[in-house]
């Protein structure tokens, strides 16, 4: 029979995902909230903001419905809504269905983006792209790309690692 030395540990915290880490929603109030951070960074959107933006890019969408949204008072929105969400936020408005099979394929477009925002990624060239733009397939093996450079440049026991990489890296913040 074990012996219980009085050491237990109770649940262990779950940390949030790190920034090349791809995200899980329990929520469509998640999933918007995370679209807001992500599309408007640093910026307060408020609902007749967003209703107007979303009007101006050819949907409806009332200011009350969205503030309801965020504050998880709807959790069944018509598909009407869930498209309405996805012309303002600029993605697949599937992203915002319960059962979503391109959550993740619009969470890496997003990180490849910020991380072009911010100079980790200075240039890319797409020959035979097509209307779509890049497959969501290479926009994660293009974040993968990066992050093995971030790994390489740093070595072990932080020593520098080679130059050789097949995306432009360099570190971000303002020009030198």
């Amino acid at each position: 029979m074990a012996m219980d030395d009085g050491d237990e540990r109770g649940p262990q915290p779950v940390e949030p995902p790190g920034p090349d880490e791809l995200p899980r929603f329990d929520s469509l109030r998640e999933k918007v909230e995370y679209m807001v951070e992500k599309t408007f960074p640093g910026q307060k959107i408020s609902g007749r903001v967003f209703a107007e933006l979303v009007r101006d890019r050819g949907g409806s969408l009332s200011h009350s419905y969205f503030s309801n949204i965020l504050a998880g008072k709807v959790t069944q929105p018509s598909e009407d809504i869930l498209k309405a969400l996805g012309l303002g936020f600029g993605v697949d408005w599937r992203f915002f269905k319960e059962e979503s099979e391109v959550v993740d394929d619009v969470v890496a477009g997003l990180q490849f983006l910020a991380k072009r925002r911010t100079g980790e990624i200075s240039g890319l060239a797409g020959r035979g792209l097509d209307d779509d733009g890049l497959p969501p397939e290479l926009l994660r093996f293009a974040l993968s790309l990066l992050e093995d450079a971030a790994r390489e440049k740093d070595g072990p026991e932080g020593q520098s690692g080679g130059n050789d990489s097949a995306v432009s890296h360099r570190p971000a913040g303002p020009a030198a």
